[in-house]
C-alpha cells in the first residue's frame, strides 16, 4: 500500500517525481565517482605504470602487421628508397628480450620470468630506437670510468638509493662514479687490494673474471688496471639501468639472469668468479647455482663471495650450507675475512663422487659442459676430464703470453694450432688495413666498446691488444663452438643466435664488426635463411651509439645487399676493397650511424 501511495504524497508536497530522471542521475554520479577512483588508481598505484606500459607496447607494435612487415622488408631488400621509421620516444631504452611488459606473465620459479624471452619476429617492431632528448656523444675512456653524461641516461634511482654506498651520484650535468659498492663503500681499489692479500691479482696468472650481480660494474672497471678483464652481468631489475651505466662507462657488461638456464659461456673459462652481495641463493635447488659457477670456473681458479650469507646475522644455516657445498666439491678454503670468503677450485675430478648432504654427483660423460645456449641447468658437477687439454691455472700461460700461445684445448680441428696461427696473422694484416687505409678510428679515444659478431678464434680482438678497447666476442650458437679458445686466449665473449636480439641496452657499442654477415642468419645444414638481413641490421643499429661505426666484410654480392639496407637504417657508408695481401673476394663496407633525433 505504501508503494502505491508514494507518488501521490510526492506530488502533494510539490516535488515532480520522475523515476527515469533519477536513474539517469544515478548513472552519471556513479560514472563520475568511478572516474575519480580510476584516476587515483592510475596515479598512485603500480597498476597505472603497467597500463601505461601496455599502451606503449601496443603503440610500439601497432605497425607490426605481418604482411605489412614483409612488404617493407622486401622493398628494402629490393633497393627501393625506403627509410625505416623511428620507434616511439618512450622506447629509447627498449630491449626486446628483457622486456618486463612481456615477461610479467611468466613463472616466478627460479626467476624464469627475468631471463631473456624474445618475441617472435612478427611481433618485433621494425623501427629505429631514437636517442633520449639531450643525448651527447659519450665521454671518452678513461675519463668515462669516473663520469658520464646524465642526459644520456637520466635515471636517478640508483644514485638516490645507493649514493651513500659510493655507487654513483649526480653532479651538475654528470653522473659521478666514486668506485664504491654495497660491500666496498670505501671504493673498489681498496677492496681489490684486500683481495690481493689472498689471490694473485697481478702478475698475469689471472686474466678473465666474472662479476655476478655487478651493480654499475666498478669492481670490473678497476680490475682493468690489474690486466684482468671482467665480464660483468646483472638482470634488468628494479634498478633497470645498472648494466646501461656500466656500458656507458666503457666497462664490459651485458644483461643476464642466473635462473633456469646455463649462462651463455663455455666451461672452465673464468679464472675468477666474484659475487659482491649478488644475492644468488647458491645452495638452493640442490646447489644448482653453485654447480653452474663450478662449470664456469677454471680448474685452480678462485671464487669470491662477499656479503650474505658469509658470517651474516641470522643466516647461520645458509652460511653453513654454503661451506658444505664447497667442501663437497673439494674447494680449498683460502680465507674468511669479515663477510668475504675466498675459495680455490681443485684442479681435477678426484673429489667426486663422495658422501655429501646435497647428493652432488658428477655429470654423465655424455654431458657437454660447453653447451650453454638455452641449455637447462643441471644438478651435477661438470667433469673437468670431459674437456681435453692443459688449461688449469698454473698450466695455462700467463697474460699476455696466453694471447698468442697455441690454444690448449679445442675439439674443432685436427690441426687447430696451425689454423689458429694463420688466423692470428690474417687479423693483424686486416686491422692494420682498417686503421691505415680505411681511416677507422680504432686505437683512438673515440672507440672503446667493440663487438665482433662472428668471432671464431677472437683474432680481430687479439689484433687490438694495444688499443684502449675491450671486445665482446660473439660466437654464433649454430656455428662450431670456439668460445673456449677465446677464453683461453684471455679474451671474453658469449654465445648468441643472431636471429634474436642481443642482451644489451640500446647505444652500447662504439664499433661493431661482422665478417660473413649472411652466414649469421642462415641454417648451416640447409643454407636457407632463418631470418632476414633487415632485422639483423636494425638490431645492429639498436646496439650502436650515434656516430658509431659498423664494419662488414663479405662477398661483393652480400655487400651489395648490406648497402641497400644501410640506406634504410640511415647509415652513411662507403665500400672498400680488401687489403692487398688477401686472396679472397671480400669487400668491406664501413658505415657510420648518423646522429638523428626526433
Amino acid at each position: 500500500m505504501g508503494h502505491v501511495n508514494l507518488p501521490a504524497s510526492k506530488r502533494t508536497s510539490g516535488i515532480n517525481y520522475n523515476p527515469r530522471q533519477w536513474r539517469l542521475l544515478d548513472l552519471i554520479s556513479a560514472a563520475f565517482f568511478g572516474l575519480v577512483f580510476l584516476f587515483f588508481v592510475l596515479v598512485f598505484t603500480p597498476l597505472g605504470d603497467n597500463l601505461a606500459a601496455s599502451g606503449r607496447q601496443t603503440l610500439l607494435l601497432s605497425g607490426s602487421d605481418p604482411q605489412q612487415r614483409l612488404r617493407v622488408v622486401a622493398a628494402i631488400e629490393a633497393g627501393q628508397p625506403r627509410v625505416i621509421e623511428a620507434c616511439p620516444v618512450d622506447e629509447v631504452d627498449h630491449m626486446p628480450c628483457e622486456d618486463p611488459r612481456l615477461n610479467s606473465q611468466l613463472s616466478r620459479e627460479m626467476n624464469y620470468y627475468r631471463e631473456r624471452h624474445c618475441p617472435s619476429v612478427e611481433n618485433r617492431p621494425l623501427c629505429l630506437i631514437p636517442p633520449p632528448s639531450g643525448y651527447k656523444v659519450s665521454v671518452q675512456w678513461p675519463e668515462s670510468l669516473h663520469k658520464i653524461w646524465h642526459s644520456n641516461m637520466p635515471h636517478n634511482k640508483i644514485a638516490d638509493r645507493k649514493g651513500h654506498q659510493g655507487w654513483m651520484k649526480l653532479e651538475g650535468p654528470h653522473f659521478i662514479f666514486p668506485g664504491g659498492g654495497t660491500m666496498f663503500p670505501d671504493g673498489a681499489e681498496q677492496y681489490i687490494e684486500k683481495l690481493g692479500q689472498y689471490i694473485p691479482m697481478n702478475g698475469g696468472a689471472l686474466r678473465t673474471a666474472l662479476d655476478m650481480g655487478c651493480g654499475v660494474a666498478s669492481f670490473g672497471g678497476f680490475l682493468l688496471s690489474q690486466n684482468i678483464i671482467t665480464m660483468s652481468f646483472a638482470p634488468r631489475d628494479s634498478h633497470k639501468s645498472q648494466i646501461q651505466f656500466a656500458l656507458e662507462r666503457g666497462i664490459p657488461a651485458f644483461v643476464a639472469m642466473l635462473g633456469t638456464r646455463r649462462l651463455p659461456f663455455p666451461a672452465f673459462g673464468f679464472d675468477l668468479v666474484h659475487c659482491s652481495r649478488c644475492l644468488i641463493p647458491f645452495t638452493a635447488h640442490n646447489a644448482t647455482y653453485f654447480l653452474e659457477v663450478d662449470r664456469l670456473l677454471r680448474p685452480g681458479g678462485y671464487l669470491v663471495i662477499s656479503g650474505p650469507p658469509v658470517q651474516w646475522p641470522k643466516q647461520d644455516k645458509e652460511w653453513s650450507d654454503l661451506q658444505g657445498v664447497a667442501r663437497a666439491l673439494c674447494y680449498e678454503l683460502i680465507a674468511v675475512d669479515g663477510n668475504t670468503v675466498i675459495w680455490k677450485k681443485p684442479a681435477g675430478d678426484l673429489c667426486l663422487p663422495n658422501q655429501n648432504e646435497f647428493g652432488i654427483e658428477l655429470c654423465d660423460e655424455s654431458d657437454d659442459p660447453n653447451s650453454a645456449w638455452y641449455f637447462k641447468l643441471k644438478k651435477c658437477a661438470s667433469r673437468i676430464s670431459s674437456v681435453k687439454g692443459e688449461y688449469s691455472i698454473g698450466m695455462i700461460p700467463k697474460w699476455p703470453e696466453r694471447l698468442t700461445a697455441p690454444p690448449p684445448r679445442s675439439t674443432l680441428l685436427k690441426n687447430v694450432a696451425d689454423v689458429y696461427e694463420a688466423d692470428t696473422r690474417r687479423w693483424l694484416r686486416r686491422v692494420a688495413h682498417y686503421k691505415n687505409s680505411l681511416n677507422i678510428k680504432l686505437g683512438t679515444p673515440a672507440v672503446r666498446n667493440v663487438m665482433d659478431m662472428n668471432a671464431f678464434f677472437g683474432g680481430f680482438a687479439a689484433a687490438l691488444k694495444s688499443d684502449p678497447v675491450w671486445v665482446m666476442n660473439v660466437v654464433p650458437s649454430r656455428k662450431p663452438s670456439t668460445l673456449d679458445v677465446i677464453f683461453d686466449r684471455g679474451l671474453i665473449g658469449v654465445y648468441h643466435d643472431w636471429c634474436e636480439p642481443f642482451s644489451t641496452y640500446p647505444r652500447s657499442y662504439d664499433l661493431i664488426h661482422v665478417g660473413s654477415i649472411e652466414s649469421l642468419i642462415k641454417d648451416p645444414a640447409s643454407g636457407k635463411s632463418r631470418c632476414n638481413l633487415v632485422d639483423l641490421m636494425v638490431e645492429i643499429d639498436r646496439m650502436l651509439r650515434p656516430e658509431g661505426t659498423v664494419v662488414v666484410r663479405d662477398t661483393p654480392e652480400v655487400i651489395d645487399k648490406v648497402s641497400r639496407v644501410a640506406h634504410a637504417v640511415r647509415w652513411r657508408h662507403t665500400i672498400y676493397d680488401k687489403e692487398p695481401e688477401s686472396h679472397g673476394r671480400d669487400k668491406i663496407l664501413v658505415a657510420t650511424k648518423t646522429f638523428w633525433t626526433l
